[in-house]
């Protein structure tokens, strides 16, 4: 009787992880999946639906269904002397509900770390959080009104635009206030969760977990800064196995990936030192650095240079190690290194486990 029940909950829990992307055919495409009757899964589509789980629209013929929240929750916090960020979760956490500890170490860990950067980065004058729990995940939105992330750092930093913001975030230890951040807030919190955004002014910076790659594109004109933080109710994920991940024996925040592709402009190739220049800024910060080629068809004979003869021969103890290349960009690196001679070791696709 133990594995019907299994049986039974393996096949809710895949009708609530999926039913999102097929609406109208979640019936068809579990029976598929468990090979029984789609009369079998309407039964537990049924049941879901009166748990409250799922909410069902339209006649027989056209029935779809989407995923009910169980929790909706939004509060606007005026910017003054007594907010801070633990007030704030203490306030959040009851609408996330019960969930597994690791999961809501994530949660308390990503709030804060956004909340905080909020109050004490944005120069906004309120601060809106909106929490929506599902029976699958959960999502919360913090957004200012503030100046707007990425014009903040490319103000405090002198950098060229947004996007050159967005290159130096993906990094890590990027922060505009050193004496009372260590700038490891933000990048961390994005490997943390399922799914992280930052959308600010008409860019949106994101990352996926399970995806090697941070994001940038055009987004909706919005003042301010908004972060969508979403996680899975449910995931095996801690916190303490992403710091890790990018961490050495003594914890040191030792190692980064950089997207090369955010060194581009439209369509510019990287074929300049200055663009070199700019891709390596702050790196001397890390002891490996993952160059990931990915997307990027070729490399110029001074952008490849001053990355892999000029910046190596000056800072001897850092690693750079090129991942994700192609036989053009190989060659490129072994003009520079060798002469023309091929790498003995090119490393084309080295993972970074997330």
């Amino acid at each position: 009787m133990s594995g019907v029940r299994a049986r039974g909950e393996d096949i809710r829990r895949y009708i609530l992880e999926n039913v999102e992307k097929s609406p109208t055919t979640i019936s068809k495409v579990a029976a598929e999946r468990f090979g029984v009757s789609r009369q079998a899964i309407n039964k537990h589509l049924q049941r879901l639906t009166e748990e409250g789980a799922l909410i069902e629209s339209g006649n027989t013929r056209a029935r779809a269904y989407k995923i009910a929240p169980l929790s909706q929750w939004t509060k606007h916090y005026l910017m003054g002397p007594g907010l801070d960020e633990h007030h704030a979760w203490e306030e959040v956490k009851p609408h996330l509900g019960v969930l597994p500890d690791n999961v809501m170490n994530i949660w308390h860990t990503g709030f804060t770390e956004m909340f905080n950067n909020a109050i004490e980065h944005s120069q906004g004058r309120t601060i809106t959080v909106d929490v929506q729990k599902t029976a699958v995940d959960s999502k919360v939105v913090i957004l200012d009104d503030g100046v707007g992330i990425f014009e903040k750092i490319k103000t405090e930093m002198n950098l060229e635009d947004a996007h050159h913001a967005v290159l130096e975030l993906a990094k890590g230890k990027l922060t505009t206030d050193p004496k009372n951040h260590s700038g490891e807030g933000i990048f961390f919190t994005s490997r943390m969760f399922d799914s992280f955004a930052i959308h600010s002014r008409g860019v949106s910076y994101s990352h996926d977990f399970g995806d090697r790659y941070d994001w940038i594109e055009e987004a909706r004109e919005n003042k301010g800064t908004a972060v969508f933080l979403e996680l899975d109710n449910h995931t095996s994920r801690t916190a303490r196995a992403v710091y890790d991940l990018y961490s050495s024996v003594d914890g040191g925040f030792n190692k980064t990936l950089v997207p090369v592709r955010l060194a581009k402009r439209g369509n510019d190739q990287l074929v300049s030192r200055s663009q070199a220049k700019r891709l390596l800024a702050r790196v001397e910060r890390f002891d490996i650095v993952l160059l990931d080629f990915k997307d990027v068809p070729d490399i110029g004979q001074g952008f490849a240079d001053e990355i892999f003869r000029v910046f190596q021969q000056e800072h001897p103890g850092i690693e750079l190690v090129p991942i994700e290349t192609n036989p053009a960009i190989d060659r490129m690196i072994a003009h520079v290194l060798h002469g023309g001679d091929p790498p003995s070791n090119p490393q084309q696709s080295l993972p970074l486990a997330e």
